[in-house]
């Protein structure tokens, strides 16, 4: 006995990589081994190359085709985001303070709604367009841009050399022209630009031009109106994140002191993640299933009527079926599991409130990682471009599109999304990589998909792996798929409290 403790003593440590998993459980159950290497290496060489299109796409085509109306979008984005913020001017001291940490520095927010409208400026023939473009930019304090913008009009075709004469009524510094000629102006400018921040901004400067107090007054009464009601609307969801972030912050800071507890009090089911099944076959389901939902995605792309809803919701459902047919018949049945057990779908009224605890925690931890990044973002002007979150079937589309729509963000979408790329990716990526690099893995390839720019990327990137994190924490993809479609629905709701 002493001479094998000597022997045991002399060995040296066995070295743990930061990488690799040393834990993966022992496969149960007696898989098939007939994958065909040749197929599973040309499903592989397909998805790579859809990843890489969507990527060429994003980063190559002009953002401002994903929209059939920018220049209708655009102008009710910029207005209304401008009404908020004159509104925020009217809250109490206390609540402008709070929104403002909140909601991040409106100068920079102004700067990009500038480099937008000069984006479409480039490629749209509506004549609106440079008109709101100087009057932004004259509201920003860039006045003598806006009217050497202008002055650039007077050669050009009606109604430019009209909308030249407005903006240099409005911002010039010549001399005041008679009472007559500004009301003729107000009247050309209630032709012009609908009633909106626009018409206000431009309306107000001339009647302030003009001397005219009781005008001012009346643009002024009607606009708080307007400004006040659209305040209020968007303003009640950031309370509601804020509320969330700080009863998921409290639950974060409790997780954090049990950590190193035998039994996780947030633990919902097993065996969890890494799951049983062997590495190769899985990456092969993934890679085939994953090649035939590309494939179906892509024809969806190609031959569904774009202004179907019901069609497009069910899209996401049926290029994933696929990916989940094979998963069960090739790693879920060969290990006696059913896909309740597998994602630990089912876990008891007795565990709601951890299950409710730990979705509050992934809840909050989002939140926050947004809040950070849009602080970093600021110094390097870096921010979404708004055709990424701009939704035509949330702004305008009638009551039924809107709820489809609506069961595709927050329904399908946190459902199927999570099965594929939590339940089934990163799980089965943890088989041969530790957590953070199969759960940066899983999310990049989660992030590519969505075709976003930069700042998109990395917070989706983030959202995904607070959703990897949770997965492994709890045993259980229920509070991955509930803190995705709160964080949908949220985005969705805000979409709809500022521009529907």
């Amino acid at each position: 006995m002493i001479e094998s403790a000597a022997v045991s003593l002399n060995e040296p440590p066995q070295s743990k990589s930061w990488w690799r998993a040393t834990d993966p459980p022992p496969p149960i159950g007696i898989y098939s081994g007939r994958f065909s290497p040749t197929v599973t290496l040309l499903s592989a060489l397909f998805l790579t190359v859809a990843l890489a299109s969507v990527v060429w796409l994003s980063s190559s085509s002009s953002k401002l085709d994903r929209i059939e109306s920018p220049e209708r979008a655009l102008s009710l984005m910029v207005s209304r985001t401008r009404d908020v913020q004159e509104g925020l001017k009217r809250a109490p001291q206390w609540e402008q303070q709070l929104l403002a940490w909140a909601s991040g520095d409106n100068a920079a927010e102004r700067a990009h709604e500038i480099e937008w409208y000069q984006e479409l400026a480039g490629i749209s023939e509506d004549p609106l367009v440079p008109l709101q473009l100087a009057i932004l930019q004259a509201e920003a304090g860039h006045v003598s841009q806006a009217l050497l913008f202008a002055h650039e009009w007077a050669g050009a075709e009606d109604p430019l050399p009209q909308f030249a004469d407005l903006v240099m009524a409005a911002y010039g510094e010549g001399p005041v022209h008679d009472a007559d000629r500004y009301v003729l102006w107000q009247a050309e400018l209630a032709e012009a630009l609908p009633a909106g921040w626009f018409y206000d901004r431009l309306a107000e400067r001339l009647a302030r031009r003009a001397n005219d107090a009781a005008l001012v007054a009346s643009i002024q009464e009607q606009a708080a109106v307007r400004v006040d009601r659209q305040f209020v609307r968007s303003h009640r969801l950031t309370f509601v994140e804020l509320g969330a972030m700080a009863v998921g912050t409290v639950v974060c800071v409790l997780l954090w002191f049990r950590r190193n507890e035998p039994s996780s009090f947030v633990r919902l089911h097993e065996p969890g993640v890494p799951p049983p099944w062997p590495g190769g076959i899985g990456a092969a389901v993934l890679l085939r299933g994953g090649a035939i939902g590309a494939m179906l995605t892509a024809m969806f792309l190609i031959y569904a009527p774009p202004d179907n809803a019901s069609l497009r919701a069910l899209a996401i459902p049926m290029t994933n079926v696929p990916l989940l047919l094979l998963a069960y018949r090739h790693l879920f049945r060969p290990s006696g599991m059913t896909f309740d057990e597998g994602f630990g779908l089912k876990i008891g009224w007795a565990r709601v409130g951890p299950l409710m605890a730990a979705v509050l925690a992934v809840v909050a931890a989002g939140l926050w990682g947004e809040w950070v990044m849009d602080r970093l973002s600021e110094p390097f002007h870096l921010a979404s471009h708004w055709t990424e979150w701009f939704d035509a079937d949330l702004v305008w589309a009638s009551p039924s599109l809107t709820a489809m729509s609506l069961v595709e963000y927050v329904i399908f979408a946190p459902v199927f999304e999570e099965l594929a790329f939590r339940g089934l990716l990163f799980a089965i990526l943890r088989r041969k990589f530790r957590f953070l690099p199969a759960a940066l893995i899983s999310a990049s390839i989660f992030a590519i998909a969505h075709g976003y720019g930069l700042v998109g990327f990395i917070s989706v990137l983030w959202s995904g792996v607070l959703w990897a994190w949770i997965y492994q924490k709890t045993g259980s993809l229920l509070p991955a798929i509930l803190a995705h479609a709160i964080n949908n629905l949220l985005v969705c709701l805000a979409v709809m409290a500022l521009l529907r």
